[in-house]
């Protein structure tokens, strides 16, 4: 079987790996580079804390442990392992964080409350608010390395046998016989058995290329739920080993000592057109926040500002399967892309050598033809969600 994958983020490149790594003939193809989409400004906070319905969070919690069963355990590993704390101050955040303890511990989730004397114990450089009401500790969440990831992966691939072709956009489609041919705007044509779609954001308009419908959602205002600011600052003498959300500000660790920073209210003025200089205003709010929350962050600075553009599928779940209209075309598009790489990877693999996965059933194309309305798009308006 041949087959294109269109697409190189995490994503992307897993399940390259996995159908090639399976027998299939894989090229891989990318408008740009690998890694260099949406992968490239995510938060890559991994977790299942939060995500409903149940099918959703099944899968993310299935792609939690599958990084921890993959990364390796030396230098090469892309994993920052010690889990999450998240502090609540007023009372809504409270008693959402509070139900959210109670359900996630119900399903067997690792999370604790912890006093403020655990809290400093996780957190030794942080300030701790008077303020503060309820903090707990999400003892199996992470976060990743997105490049350290790529690179595995893209290397898995390469051993598997995968083509990989960069600098090459799709720009349409043509079913010959039983395979189909694609073109790309440098005027280079491949045919293959199948398609697999892995562009994140650009899905809407990719699937339209190829005369179907998958609404995923693009950006269109400033401040959109799509677009949301990500800082990372110089390195700093700063005792950190996990993530941290708070009201004001989230915070993890970027790599040789820098910070990477999210608040989550002050992307209401995000436009991916129109990126702060780290020099700005935008930058100061950052660090008056950052040194709000952690000691030793007297000499910090904002080295960059980068505004990340969300996969967001209309009712806010992952998309997963393939489309009726066009039954050579798989697509997958999912917010939770970091979290659900390595499950996806495999998972799609399967289904495309005919192994249906049942842990994807809630996730088909499908469901947009029987509900016009889409349903309630998962906001990641709470504090801490990427």
């Amino acid at each position: 079987m041949r087959i294109a994958v269109v697409g190189a983020g995490a994503i992307g490149v897993t399940i390259a790996a996995r159908l090639a790594q399976k027998g299939a003939e894989v090229i891989l193809l990318d408008q740009a580079f690998p890694g260099g989409g949406t992968t490239s400004t995510s938060y890559a906070w991994i977790n299942s804390n939060g995500k409903e319905p149940f099918p959703y969070f099944d899968i993310n919690r299935a792609g939690l442990k599958a990084h921890k069963l993959l990364s390796p355990k030396d230098d090469s590993g892309w994993l920052g392992l010690g889990g999450h704390v998240e502090i609540a101050v007023h009372d809504p955040h409270v008693r959402d964080l509070r139900a959210r303890i109670s359900r996630l511990k119900s399903l067997g989730y690792g999370v604790e409350e912890v006093t403020r004397e655990q809290a400093s114990a996780l957190l030794p450089d942080a300030v701790l608010s008077d303020d503060a009401q309820l903090i707990a500790h999400f003892t199996e969440e992470a976060y990743v390395y997105p490049a350290k990831y790529v690179a595995h992966m893209l290397g898995e691939a390469r051993d598997a046998g995968v083509s990989v072709r960069t600098g090459c956009e799709v720009t349409c489609f043509r079913p010959v016989e039983n395979a189909v041919e694609i073109n790309s705007v440098n005027g280079s044509s491949i045919c293959v058995d199948k398609v697999v779609s892995a562009v994140g954001r650009w899905t809407a308009g990719f699937a339209a290329r190829a005369g179907v419908t998958v609404p995923v959602r693009e950006f269109t205002e400033i401040g959109d739920i799509v677009v949301g600011y990500l800082a990372v600052t110089n390195p700093l003498p700063v005792r950190l080993s996990r993530l941290i959300t708070s009201p004001w500000l989230n915070v993890r660790p970027a790599g040789g000592g820098r910070l990477m920073l999210q608040a989550l209210d002050l992307d209401i003025t995000a436009n991916p057109n129109d990126v702060p200089a780290p020099a700005s205003a935008l930058g100061e709010a950052f660090l008056k926040r950052l040194r709000s929350l952690l000691a030793n962050t007297e000499g910090a600075r904002i080295d960059e500002i980068v505004v990340g553009q969300r996969a967001m599928p209309e009712d806010g779940r992952t998309i997963a399967g393939f489309v009726p209209q066009a039954p050579w075309l798989y697509v997958v598009a999912t917010h939770s892309g970091l979290t659900l790489a390595p499950f996806l990877g495999e998972a799609v693999a399967e289904e495309i050598f005919g192994q249906r996965q049942n842990m994807l059933e809630a996730f088909r194309v499908e469901r947009f033809f029987t509900d016009k309305t889409y349903g309630r798009p998962y906001a990641p308006r709470k504090p801490g969600e990427q």
